[in-house]
């Protein structure tokens, strides 16, 4: 499975794109720590529908990154942030990540 937070952080760039019962699962798991048993039963679904639900959104949110590359850009743009000596000039370019 994808590295949690990398999964999260393409979760928190790309949850618009998600319908609601997608951003609820992905939120009860990531967020509040629910089990896959807990899901199963707060939808009446099995295990293993839970499950595979969330991986169906693990790949998606996976595949918008690869189409937009939006999270690759803003690690690129951090990393140079480091190199910028002038705080006002950096601070407002992180008020843009």
């Amino acid at each position: 499975m994808i590295e949690r937070e990398y999964i999260v952080n393409l979760y928190l760039i790309y949850k618009e794109l998600l319908n609601e019962k997608e951003k609820n699962y992905f939120e009860y798991y990531y967020f509040e720590d629910y089990s896959l048993a807990e899901i199963a039963d707060l939808y009446e679904v099995s295990r293993s529908y839970a499950s595979k639900y969330l991986s169906q959104i693990t790949s998606k949110l996976t595949k918008f990154e690869e189409i937009l590359k939006i999270n690759d850009r803003n690690i690129k743009i951090k990393e140079l942030l480091t190199s910028i000596k002038d705080d006002e000039f950096r601070s407002k370019i992180e008020e843009l990540l």
